[in-house]
């Protein structure tokens, strides 16, 4: 057959043909009388086999290792081919995320395009520095994508620059919570950590129904920031967590100081504080969480917490009674 027609079935290129040709990897068995090339069948076979080879990404020096050396494993060529397209899948993701954000952004010009670019790249920079500038710019200059600022948020580990991202973050509203909360079912304790964090500091009040969720985790450090949220948002239903808190005596401070500020604002002083009674435990070995209890009681208004006061005055253990006493005094004073 000649090449023109070994060309036509074959779909390899005449050109290419006569490539494969001067490298030897597909020699023609005959020529004409003419002189022109003639292939066998065994040769159309070769370059089917040839081609096969390069639709997996073979470079031809590959293919005629492959087709040509007796002691060729394929094994090990297909697990670099294997690395090398998860790469390239990578970075065309990665790009095509990012044009995707660049789009969302709704750039009005090539200015704003360059603008949104030099951002996100400053949001994946090595230097803190740079990723707190761009948080914070990020909302004066032209706005970065939620969705880039949420993916940020959620990979921080700078305090710093974290804090400037929650407040990035904030400003885009109710538009970052959806997002956020599936940072909430994170495999990764930090992300979930992370996600609940700069949930409680989106003001939209749709963040209250996500953080209500958030007092359901199985991760202890989220229902915590999730129950300080929302008592300082004036959500009754986190009483049990904070209350759980303190009796832990993880973050008690500021968890006794949420239940003071839900007492007052929802009128519902009698009730924290027999909830907190409740939770009194007997014995030395209470000492230390009946001395927390004590304090969360002290700024909870109401008779039935003085009351509660006035029995710890007189506990077994000293530490407690004076605390208690000294509650008292300052109770009766105001």
């Amino acid at each position: 057959m000649l090449i023109g027609d070994v060309a036509r079935r074959s779909g390899v290129s005449a050109r290419m043909l006569r490539h494969y040709d001067s490298l030897g990897l597909v020699r023609p068995t005959g020529r004409t009388v003419s002189g022109y090339r003639e292939y066998s069948s065994e040769d159309i076979r070769r370059i089917f086999h040839v081609e096969s080879l390069r639709s997996l990404g073979l470079s031809l020096r590959e293919v005629a290792r492959a087709l040509d050396d007796p002691g060729f494993r394929p094994s090990e060529l297909v697990d670099d081919l294997v690395r090398q397209t998860q790469e390239r899948i990578a970075v065309e993701t990665a790009l095509l995320t990012r044009l995707r954000r660049i789009g969302a952004a709704g750039p009005a010009d090539w200015e704003d395009v360059l603008q949104i670019v030099a951002l996100l790249h400053a949001l994946g920079s090595e230097s803190a520095g740079k990723r707190q500038r761009a948080a914070l710019s990020s909302v004066e200059e032209v706005p970065v994508p939620v969705e880039a600022l949420v993916e940020a948020v959620l990979s921080e580990t700078d305090p710093n620059v974290a804090g400037a991202l929650r407040w990035a973050v904030a400003q885009s509203g109710g538009a970052a919570l959806e997002l956020l909360a599936q940072g909430l079912a994170s495999p990764v304790a930090g992300v979930r950590e992370r996600a609940v964090q700069s949930i409680a500091e989106v003001p939209d009040e749709r963040a209250i129904a996500v953080l209500q969720g958030a007092l359901t985790s199985p991760d202890a450090a989220v229902r915590r920031h999730a129950a300080l949220a929302l008592g300082a948002r004036g959500a009754a239903d986190a009483v049990p967590t904070l209350i759980d808190m303190i009796v832990e005596g993880t973050n008690d401070v500021d968890a006794a100081d949420a239940l003071s500020a839900l007492a007052s604002r929802s009128g519902s002083a009698d009730q924290i504080a027999a909830a907190l009674v409740d939770r009194l435990p007997h014995g030395p070995g209470g000492s230390a969480t009946r001395r927390r209890l004590a304090q969360a009681l002290a700024d909870i208004p109401g008779v039935t917490a003085s009351r509660a006061l006035k029995d710890l005055s007189h506990d077994e253990d000293p530490a407690v009674a004076l605390t208690a006493a000294y509650v008292l005094t300052l109770r009766t004073a105001r």
